[in-house]
């Protein structure tokens, strides 16, 4: 393990595997989850160093992008839960402000210290690609995103955090302060036995294409959204289809 990597809270009880069975010290069952080798992962938001893990109960692989860096003035690490997005976070889609909230949360965690857990099979907070797309479909019909997914016969929300709040733990990571509008995941971290000291909110901008997908993430599921900031509207291919939201 490299020094970089354990300044950044790896080393508390993370097993050399990654692999960590039996109750841990809240009484709460540990998810299995397995880790890699750490690696070096310079990008456009700076350098920062890169573990693969895999959810030993479902076989999903999930990736922590972590700073090198400690966090200053004794503070606890940024962590985001970024749940996988194609469309936003490698299109760059504005249906949705996912690959905003991406970079957002990058560009923060190299300055601040902490780890983004990029959290794979969440696509359309759980449904899946294919199902998103539909989706897609219902909402330019005129449905919501919430309402879409109900019309689908699928959950709301499908995602489950126990794999992401055992990898925190493996990674030393007990207590955070969690990047992230969505105070669900606060609660879902809390019973898996992650304190969350703090909600760093990461609201950015909304669009023409997003303002309605975030108002209902604001008004139905109790996302911590001020909505008070616009960015000019982005021209769209087909004016006559207006695009709605994303997952």
């Amino acid at each position: 393990m490299t020094a970089s990597a354990a300044s950044n809270g790896h080393q508390d009880g993370h097993h050399q595997d990654g692999h960590h069975s039996g109750r841990t010290g809240s009484g709460v069952v540990p998810h299995p989850v397995s880790g890699g080798p750490i690696v070096q992962l310079p990008t456009a938001f700076g350098d920062f160093v890169a573990q693969a893990w895999t959810d030993l109960a479902t076989g999903v692989e999930h990736l922590a992008v972590s700073s090198p860096n400690p966090p200053g003035d004794g503070k606890a690490p940024l962590v985001r839960l970024h749940s996988e997005c194609l469309t936003g976070d490698v299109f760059g889609s504005y249906r949705c402000d996912c690959g905003e909230q991406l970079a957002y949360a990058l560009e923060l965690i190299h300055e601040q210290g902490g780890t983004l857990l990029y959290l794979r099979g969440q696509e359309g907070r759980g449904i899946g690609l294919a199902n998103k797309i539909k989706a897609y479909a219902l909402q330019e019909a005129g449905f919501d995103t919430v309402e879409a997914n109900e019309q689908l016969g699928l959950p709301v929300d499908a995602r489950s955090y126990n794999a992401a709040a055992q990898v925190l733990a493996e990674m030393g990571l007990h207590e955070v302060r969690l990047l992230s509008n969505n105070p669900d995941k606060q609660n879902r971290l809390a019973r898996a036995g992650v304190k969350v000291v703090e909600m760093v909110p990461t609201e950015v901008p909304s669009r023409d294409q997003n303002i309605r997908y975030l108002q209902t993430k604001k008004d139905r599921m109790e996302h911590r959204l001020l909505l008070d900031t616009h960015v000019a509207p982005v021209p769209v291919t087909t004016p006559n289809n207006p695009i709605h939201e994303q997952d």
